[in-house]
């Protein structure tokens, strides 16, 4: 979880520049959403984190 925060941070927070709060509010929700649907990952069978939950449930 650290790793998922602190790499949030590093690249939807301090390094982009944003005009307005719903603009970093709806990058940060993407992200979130690309960390947990889309992002495969290897030991997890190159599946997604829902993916993986989906067919393991």
């Amino acid at each position: 979880m650290e790793s998922f925060w602190g790499t949030l941070k590093c690249e939807k927070y301090y390094l982009p520049i944003y005009q307005t709060f719903v603009q970093l509010k709806g990058d940060i929700e993407d992200n979130i959403h690309f960390y947990n649907y889309e992002r495969l990952q290897a030991k997890l069978n190159d599946l997604s984190p829902m993916e993986f939950r989906t067919k393991a449930a």
